[in-house]
Parts: structure tokens; C-alpha cells; sequence
């Protein structure tokens, strides 16, 4: 696998400096970040400046530059489409794709009008990191400015999620964290009848996607079934 010619680039965050719990999380295969995610040569790039702080808490517009730059440098090596490891590199979404010379897919996010349109009048039901830091502008630049019908969740009260940010030292129990991500999608259900389908926008939620997707008996979206829609467009 690692002598063919790359398919997607992954931009990531820079080393060092993530939440231990982070760190769990993308060891898992489902994750953004794990090369075993995805059935196909990936390169991962990391992007200097690029964290927790700078993108999902208070989103950099200088970051724009060192993405460009490495994705630049994953293009001149052959891969086909660039992706991100963070749901909220939606907000730079425009000056990516107005750039590169590849497609650009930098979150779940983009999903939203093509789940939405095939679902008529239920709702739809988006699970993130944190949803104080989910705001219009991230959903306005991958196309969606009316949020009708769209129901936001965020993980971030959740005692055991939490702790990335609260106790950013502290390992996770992943059980714990599947069963919260199922939690938050039960009430989601609950809470809405009419509901139609659920997206994860956070890359570190598609792990837990095929347990939620038996818990709740809906359609789940997220990171992957984007790639995996973006591989499928592709002559092989």
C-alpha cells in the first residue's frame, strides 16, 4: 500500500499539544486520522498552527496559507482530493477549493443539502464536538444558509467527552464515549419524531457510527461516507 500513488490527502492538526483524549480518539480505525480507516493509499499531512484552539474554538484565518501549502505539496505527490481531520475546516472550505487545482471536501458538513433534499419535510439532526463553536458562518460556507428542518446536537456536556477540554491531561473511557454518542442520538430521536437522519460532523464521531446507526434505526452520516462518495466518483 505504501509504494502506490496516493489517493486523498488528510490535512491534520500539528504534533503535540492535543487533548490525551484526542490522541485515543484518533487511534481508532474510523478515525480521520488512522491510516487504516481508509481502504486505500492516504498521505497525511500536518499543518503547523493548525489545533484545537485555532480551529474548532476560535477559527484562524492564517491558517489558510500552511493548508494551501500542504495541500500543494500532497497534490505534486498524486493524490486526487483533499480532505481534513477536523469537521470545523468547513469555515475555510471556499478559499481551499478556489485554490487547488483537486477537489476539496474539508467537512461531514458538505453532506447537508444532498441528505436534506432526499428527506422532504423530517429533520435532520447534526452531532458535533461542541456546538457553542458550530456557528452560521461554518454552515453558510459549505452552501447551507437556511437551517430549517436542521437540528443541532453538541457532545460537549457530556461528562466523559468533556473531559478533552475540561481535563485535557486525562485519558478517556471509550466505552464511556460510545455510549454517550449513542446517548445524544436517543434523545436527538426522542426529542424529534419526525427525524429523518443523523450526520456526525466531528471526524472523531465515525468510530462509533455503526453502533449509533443500530441504536437509533436511522441513517447516519459522516467523514466516511463522504469518502467513500468521493472515491466512487473517481475512475479507478
Amino acid at each position: 500500500m505504501q509504494s502506490q500513488t496516493p489517493f486523498l490527502g488528510v490535512l491534520c492538526w500539528e504534533e503535540g499539544g492535543s487533548p490525551k483524549g484526542l490522541e485515543q480518539l484518533e487511534s481508532l480505525t474510523g478515525n480521520s486520522t488512522n491510516p487504516l480507516t481508509y481502504p486505500f493509499p492516504v498521505l497525511f499531512k500536518r499543518v503547523a498552527g493548525a489545533n484545537y484552539q485555532s480551529v474548532l474554538v476560535s477559527p484562524d484565518t492564517r491558517l489558510v496559507g500552511p493548508m494551501l501549502e500542504a495541500a500543494e505539496s500532497m497534490i505534486g505527490r498524486g493524490v486526487r482530493a483533499i480532505i481534513t481531520s477536523c469537521g470545523f475546516n468547513a469555515i475555510f472550505q471556499k478559499e481551499l477549493a478556489d485554490a487547488l487545482k483537486v477537489p476539496v471536501y474539508t467537512s461531514a458538513l458538505l453532506q447537508i443539502p444532498f441528505i436534506r433534499a432526499s428527506l422532504g419535510r423530517k429533520k435532520l439532526v447534526v452531532i458535533t464536538a461542541s456546538k457553542q463553536d458550530l456557528k452560521p458562518e461554518h454552515f453558510h460556507a459549505v452552501g447551507v444558509t437556511d437551517m430549517h428542518g436542521i437540528e443541532i446536537y453538541g457532545m460537549e456536556k457530556m461528562p466523559e467527552w468533556s473531559k478533552i477540554s475540561r481535563s485535557p491531561n486525562e485519558s478517556l473511557s471509550l466505552e464511556k464515549v460510545e455510549n454517550e454518542v449513542v446517548s445524544v442520538a436517543a434523545v436527538a430521536k426522542q426529542e424529534h419524531p419526525d427525524l429523518g437522519a443523523i450526520l456526525l460532523e466531528c471526524t472523531d464521531l465515525p468510530p462509533f457510527a455503526d453502533t449509533v446507526r443500530k441504536a437509533v434505526n436511522l441513517q447516519v452520516y459522516d467523514l466516511l461516507t463522504m469518502v467513500a462518495l468521493i472515491h466512487k466518483s473517481f475512475s479507478t
